[in-house]
């Protein structure tokens, strides 16, 4: 039998994700790797989407990490690692409004292998959350 392209695994030896919803380790055992640069929450016409608007931005994040890794041949159940950066001036009890938005993007049942920072500021003022992401496209 062969291997499924992609596992995602949580061993007894590390702290359970819980209800964080990623997995600690996402591999890799056929397919094209693709590396989507951090989506914002500008759209296709440099427009900021959701100015002081944290889940409208999230949303706007996860709209544009479909599109891209959508022209790379691949779907959003294809992200096997993500790479979150929010800014430090964002309260943090607004942040798990961002899991709701994100569920309704990712693979619940093998979620991402996933990274959360919290920086200084992002490149263009008004950006509260930037995501990266890593995708594993079998051809």
């Amino acid at each position: 039998m062969s291997k499924p392209s992609k596992e995602f695994l949580n061993p007894k030896t590390l702290i359970p994700p819980g209800g964080a919803g990623y997995s600690h380790i996402a591999k890799v055992n056929k397919g094209t790797t693709v590396y989507l640069s951090g989506q914002v929450s500008s759209d296709a016409t440099g427009k900021l989407i959701g100015e002081g608007d944290f889940e409208a931005q999230v949303e706007q994040v996860f709209h544009n990490l479909k599109l891209a890794v959508e022209a790379a041949g691949g779907t959003m159940a294809d992200i096997v690692k993500l790479n979150y950066y929010i800014v430090a001036e964002l309260d943090p009890a607004t942040v798990p409004k961002l899991r709701p938005i994100r569920d309704r993007y990712i693979n619940l049942e093998n979620p991402p292998a996933s990274t959360f920072l919290v920086v200084t500021r992002l490149m263009r003022p008004g950006w509260l959350i930037e995501i990266e992401a890593v995708a594993a496209i079998e051809r």
